[in-house]
């Protein structure tokens, strides 16, 4: 049986892209099979589908979650994701200090609701990710096929 899984990104300048990317190739490599959609682009039962979730997705402003993810937000809450796992990332800036990244945190919480099992911590970036962030997204990805194995025997 082929690992499905489908990883969500929300991007204004192209870095969430990037990271998905990045999250993407690190699945495939681990023999994943793996949708990659744009976050207005997506419905949140498509996640349903799905062996692993993962959303990357940027914070807008002071904490604000991206405007074009706020209905598919509301929807992952109402989900039930039972023997899924699930991971978050993002890229943000660290000017926004406090706000930095936020909506990883949030969307880790929203899919905490959902009982599927986070499988790596939240993985923040700062701006475009750099060699370091790679490495820490491959891992990741590999913690995420790892725990899927250990849950689903």
């Amino acid at each position: 049986m082929t690992l499905k899984a489908h990883v969500v990104f929300a991007t204004i300048t192209g870095n969430n892209e990037d990271v998905a990317d990045i999250v993407t190739e690190g699945l495939e490599d681990l023999g994943a099979e793996v949708t990659q959609t744009e976050i207005s682009q997506t419905d949140a039962q498509d996640f349903e589908d799905a062996d692993i979730c993962v959303v990357c997705a940027y914070t807008y402003n002071e904490g604000h979650l991206p405007e074009e993810g706020l209905d598919f937000f509301d929807d992952l809450g109402d989900l039930d994701l039972s023997n899924k796992v699930f991971g978050v990332a993002g890229s943000g800036d660290i000017f926004y200090e406090e706000f930095f990244n936020t909506s990883v945190d949030d969307f880790i919480n929203q899919f905490k609701k959902t009982n599927a099992t986070q499988g790596f911590e939240g993985v923040k970036i700062n701006l475009e990710p750099d060699e370091d962030d790679i490495e820490k997204l491959d891992e990741f990805a590999s913690s995420l096929v790892d725990t899927y194995k250990k849950i689903n025997g």
